[in-house]
């Protein structure tokens, strides 16, 4: 059973730093693509960034910049390294990661206030 587990969220001040980390178990292939989404309460879940095998990326708009998006491809592991947060990134972030179908983590919370 494939399995995708978050962590590294948390609460930080507007400014801060977090790293969040995903770690794929339960299946042998490493993920075609892998990616972080986040959802805020009353609003549709949005992609925040994705990473391919072949380390191709694509970013959201409002994170460009200031998230980074990495993954470790043996370990099915990505990492979303968060700098100079806002208030506005405040939400519950998913892991997934995409082979034949998408895989989903149970999310972490990150709350971006002073």
């Amino acid at each position: 059973q494939v399995q995708l587990v978050e962590s590294g969220g948390g609460l930080v001040q507007p400014g801060g730093s977090l790293r969040l980390s995903c770690v794929g178990s339960g299946t042998i292939f490493s993920f075609n693509e892998m990616a972080w989404h986040r959802q805020s309460p009353g609003k549709q879940r949005e992609l925040v960034a994705s990473i391919t095998g072949q380390r191709s990326t694509n970013y959201a708009d409002s994170v460009k910049g200031r998230f980074t998006i990495s993954r470790d491809s043996p370990k099915n592991t990505v990492y979303l390294q968060m700098n100079s947060l806002k208030p506005e990134d405040t939400a519950v972030y998913y892991c997934r990661g995409t082979r034949l179908r998408d895989y989903w983590g149970q999310g972490t919370q990150v709350t971006v206030s002073s």
